[in-house]
């Protein structure tokens, strides 16, 4: 059974994209003309980290239910180290 690459493995070859004008010179003026593809392909394969995470959240709430909003705030709190926070919350 052959394996596909997961994002950031395997061979690189050229694909074309269509970007604004503005967005090119943009992009060229912070990474420079050589540092566009890796710039593009970090910010991608960070766009499908967040899409996967995305999914995982949608996943855990059809089985255990929406978010307690208040509970993640309160942990939150403790991880910043807010001592104002309620710890009974956490």
């Amino acid at each position: 059974m052959a394996t596909h690459p997961t994002p950031g493995e395997g061979p690189t070859r050229p694909v074309s994209v269509s970007l604004h004008e503005g967005t090119i010179a943009a992009l060229k003026e912070r990474v420079g003309k050589r540092g566009l593809s890796a710039y593009v392909e970090a910010l991608i394969q960070r766009q499908l980290e967040r899409d996967r995470l995305r999914e995982l959240i949608e996943d855990a709430e059809a089985a255990h239910g929406p978010v307690d909003h208040a509970a993640v705030e309160a942990k939150r709190a403790l991880l910043r180290g807010d001592t104002a926070g309620s710890a009974d919350a956490a």
